[in-house]
C-alpha cells in the first residue's frame, strides 16, 4: 500500500509541476523541463506500481532493476550498439539514403523513369520486412552486411519518394525566371530546386532514421553473430532475463532519439529560411 500511495503522490506532484511550468513564459528551460519531468514521473510511477502490486519481474521488471542491469552490462551493451547501430543501421542508412538521392536526381532528369521506377518502389516498400530479412541474410551472410542490406531496402524508397516530390516543389514562375537568366538544368537544380527540396529531403531522412534502427534489429532475429541488439533481445527473452531485454530497449530508444535529433538539428541549420523553422 505504501508504494501505491507514493505513486499517487508522485503523480500529483508531477502533474502540478508541469501545469505550473506550462503556464510560465516559454523558454529553452521550460521547453526541456516539461518532457523531462513528465518522463521521470512515468518512470517513478512504474516503479511504485510494480512494487506495490508485486508484479512478477518476468512480466514487468521495475526501472531500478533495469538500471542496475544497464550499469552492470555496459561492455555487452556497447558491443551490441556498435554491431547493430553503427555497422548495421548507420552504414545501411548512408548507403540507402545516398543511393535514393542520386536515383531521385536521375528520375528528375529523365521523367520517363518516374512512371517506371516509382510504382516498382511502392511495390517493394510494401514487402514485409520479416519476409525480406531472411532472404537477405542468406544472400549477404550472418554478419552486419546483411543487416545493412535490410536497412537499405527499408530506407531507399521513403527517401526516394520524398526527394522526387521535393524536386517538383518549385512553381512554374520560379523555373521561368531561371530560364530567363539562361540557366541550364544543373544550374537550376543546384541553385533553385535542391534548396527548395531540402524540407522534403530532410523529411525522408528523419523517417529513415527510425526505419534504419528497426530494420537492423529485426534482421538480427533471423541470424547474426553472437552479438547485436536484436540477437541479445531474442536470446534473453528465451532465458526470461527481461531486465536485459529492457536494457537493450533503453539503448535502442536513446540511439533512435539521438539519431533523429541529430538529423533534426542539421535540418534546422540547413533550412533556417523555411517557414517551418521560424520562431
Amino acid at each position: 500500500m505504501g508504494w501505491l500511495i507514493a505513486g499517487l503522490v508522485i503523480w500529483g506532484a508531477g502533474w502540478a509541476l508541469n501545469v505550473w511550468l506550462a503556464g510560465q513564459p516559454r523558454t529553452r528551460f521550460t521547453a526541456l523541463a516539461v518532457p523531462v519531468i513528465f518522463g521521470l514521473t512515468l518512470v517513478l510511477i512504474w516503479e511504485c506500481v510494480v512494487r506495490g502490486f508485486e508484479i512478477n519481474p518476468v512480466l514487468l521488471p521495475p526501472p531500478s532493476s533495469i538500471l542496475l542491469r544497464f550499469g552492470t552490462s555496459l561492455p555487452i551493451l556497447w558491443q551490441d550498439f556498435v554491431q547493430t547501430a553503427i555497422k548495421g543501421a548507420l552504414s545501411g542508412y548512408v548507403m540507402g539514403c545516398g543511393s535514393a538521392f542520386l536515383t531521385a536526381v536521375v528520375i528528375d532528369r529523365f521523367p520517363f523513369l518516374q512512371r517506371g521506377l516509382l510504382p516498382v518502389g511502392n511495390f517493394v516498400a510494401a514487402l514485409p520486412i520479416i519476409g525480406m530479412a531472411p532472404i537477405l541474410v542468406m544472400w549477404f551472410g550472418f554478419d552486419w552486411q546483411s543487416k545493412a542490406a535490410v536497412v537499405v531496402v527499408m530506407v531507399f524508397f521513403p527517401m526516394l519518394v520524398n526527394t522526387v516530390q521535393g524536386l517538383q516543389a518549385t512553381d512554374a514562375m520560379q523555373r521561368d525566371l531561371m530560364r530567363t537568366y539562361a540557366s541550364g538544368y544543373w544550374q537550376t537544380l543546384l541553385k533553385l530546386r535542391l534548396p527548395a527540396a531540402m524540407p522534403f529531403i530532410f523529411n525522408g531522412l528523419k523517417i529513415s532514421t527510425t526505419l534504419a534502427l528497426i530494420g537492423a534489429i529485426v534482421a538480427e532475429f533471423f541470424g547474426s553473430p553472437i552479438k547485436g541488439m536484436g540477437f541479445r533481445i531474442s536470446t534473453e527473452v528465451g532465458r526470461l532475463a527481461l531486465d536485459m531485454v529492457w536494457a537493450e530497449i533503453v539503448v535502442a530508444a536513446i540511439v533512435g532519439s539521438a539519431f533523429y535529433g541529430g538529423v533534426a538539428l542539421l535540418e534546422k541549420a540547413v533550412t533556417f529560411w523555411h517557414p517551418s523553422q521560424r520562431g
